[in-house]
């Protein structure tokens, strides 16, 4: 859920916000920056269940309990008033923060398999050098005979795992 749809920028006098919500919030305080038109990133990813031969499709968050916003001072204040969040993290690196963020959502509405993996991934940083994920950086690892790109969110100490063909990675310069 990224809101609005051109939603991972810098503006001046906004800067982006980890929000750490309070357990099972993150949609419900996506639906209250929506409605104060603070924009915001909520990755969701599906996950299908079979309960009695019968599917069930839902949207959970990807990195559960955390959600990024975009604000100035007053919608800062705004959506703690919520009494949604648990704990707010600021970023300091905010042009960092943004690619990392356009990666993850890049991986997802790319439709590729995604993820949550906590902590740091051991392995070589790689580029992704074809398909939609191109120029896109992570550690890369293999699982299984899969492999996946870790796409790391640094200020959350977490990153997306996004299956990938190897011949799509080239090692990445130090």
């Amino acid at each position: 859920m990224l809101y609005p749809e051109f939603g991972l920028v810098l503006v001046e006098e906004s800067k982006w916000w980890v929000a750490h919500v309070k357990s099972r919030n993150e949609k419900a305080f996506a639906w209250n920056l929506h409605q104060w038109e603070i924009p915001y990133f909520l990755p969701l990813i599906e996950k299908v269940t079979q309960k009695k031969g019968r599917k069930f499709r839902s949207q959970l968050p990807l990195f559960t309990g955390y959600m990024f916003f975009h604000a100035n001072e007053d919608q800062r204040s705004q959506a703690l008033c919520s009494n949604r969040i648990a704990n707010l993290i600021e970023v300091i690196d905010q042009q960092r923060f943004i690619e990392e963020l356009k990666a993850v959502h890049l991986a997802i509405s790319s439709g590729f398999s995604v993820e949550t993996h906590s902590g740091l991934a051991v392995g070589k940083r790689c580029r992704v050098v074809a398909g939609p994920l191109i120029g896109q950086e992570g550690v890369v690892v293999r699982q299984k005979g899969i492999t996946r790109i870790f796409l790391q969110i640094d200020i959350l100490g977490q990153s997306a795992a996004v299956e990938i063909d190897a011949d799509m990675l080239e090692p990445a310069e130090e």
